[in-house]
């Protein structure tokens, strides 16, 4: 008891310091292109360059407040366009209408521009990983090569489109002019502002000039109230999909931990050993209490059973009969009778029934019959093993 109580305590130990653990490692996962996230695919990184240049980061869910944060001097930035409803896209297309700021979308598709940049068409994804920039825009000629070719590709007949980083003939990255002095950005990939890949190529310069042009910055991550019903239809998600990374480490902490309480526990095979018993019971005294069992069940037939199998392997043994034969009426039987007077072949002197009735006969009506039959068997042995 004591032993079992000292492995609940370890047990509630390890599991309170797992719990703990998970829960200040979630500070810092918050998920996909998240700023408040140092995953690989999160984008803290990029959040605290722009903090350094000057740049303040708000994070939204909603597109009403998405919208309401807009200004002349913010960007706007939706991580994920095409999971919006018609609802939400109706407000932040009008949010680029009148905000007089930037507008970045990440990664849109046909089911989200129709909405929010009319005249933009998605044209398959791009054959490049890092293409050049090859064209006049000042981000793009100061940054150079970026990881904007690893998503869609863009052809628009708007006037004023600039098309950068052309992969097959289709730019992943467009700028088109607002009509109230602020611009709409389409890049084909966010890989530019994940923290696992920033540093490579231009896309740490590229992505501080489209994210930092003005001095705030609205980070729309849309929230499942936000999310269009139909958008993520074709995407099966697992259970380990669902659980916050933070948990997920939790998990496998608790589980390792139950494998190594498993092992320390394991039963360890090896010789056996041998114990002597707390208790020694003479066998007397085993046999008296099975027949009291017996007896308080009215077990008669049992009883009479266990009586005469054992007389038979008994006299089996002292007329030579095979083991394997000894419950066989036609071989016991007449082994036995061999070995009778002739006085005791059809019946005994005390009155006993034939051998073959004794053996194998019907059981006894009550317990007087029961006694007597045992009294019987007692006497055949006896004259077998004295002839």
């Amino acid at each position: 008891m004591r032993q079992a109580r000292r492995i609940l305590a370890a047990l509630a130990v390890l599991t309170t310091g797992v719990i703990i653990l998970a829960a200040l490692n979630s500070g810092t996962r918050h998920g996909y292109l998240d700023p408040r996230s140092a995953d690989p695919l999160g984008s803290r990184a990029v959040a605290e360059l722009l903090k350094a240049r000057g740049v303040t980061t708000r994070v939204v869910t909603t597109a009403a407040e998405a919208a309401e944060a807009t200004g002349p001097r913010t960007t706007l930035l939706v991580t994920d366009p095409d999971r919006l409803g018609s609802t939400q896209r109706r407000t932040i297309r009008s949010a680029i209408d009148l905000s007089g700021g930037r507008t970045v979308l990440l990664a849109p598709g046909n089911h989200s521009l129709a909405d929010l940049s009319p005249g933009v068409r998605a044209q398959g994804d791009a054959t490049t990983d890092a293409p050049a920039p090859d064209c006049a825009l000042p981000a793009a000629t100061s940054a150079g090569r970026a990881a904007t070719g690893g998503g869609l590709r863009y052809t628009t007949t708007l006037p004023g489109a600039t098309a950068c980083y052309p992969s097959g003939g289709h730019p992943t990255l467009l700028t088109l002019p607002a009509g109230t002095g602020g611009d709409t950005v389409l890049l084909g990939s966010e890989t530019i502002l994940l923290n696992e890949s920033l540093a490579e190529e231009g896309n740490a310069s590229l992505a501080l000039q489209l994210l930092g042009s003005r001095p705030d910055l609205v980070w729309y991550l849309p929230s499942l109230a936000d999310s269009d019903p139909d958008a993520g239809a074709g995407e099966d998600k697992s259970l380990f999909d669902l659980v916050p990374s933070g948990w997920s480490w939790a998990l496998l902490q608790l589980f390792l931990a139950a494998v190594l309480a498993a092992l320390w526990r394991a039963r360890r095979l090896g010789p056996l050993v041998t114990e002597k018993l707390p208790v020694v019971i003479r066998a007397s005294e085993a046999t008296e209490g099975r027949a009291r069992l017996y007896r308080k069940a009215g077990a008669r037939d049992r009883a009479a059973t266990v009586l005469r199998a054992a007389a038979r392997e008994r006299l089996a043994a002292l007329t030579g009969v095979p083991p394997t034969r000894a419950h066989d009426p036609a071989t016991l039987a007449p082994a036995v009778s061999a070995r009778l007077t002739d006085d005791t072949r059809d019946g005994t002197r005390d009155g006993s029934r034939d051998v073959t009735a004794l053996l194998f006969g019907p059981t006894p009506s009550d317990d007087a019959a029961l006694v007597a039959l045992a009294d019987h068997l007692d006497a055949l042995e006896r004259e077998v093993r004295t002839s």
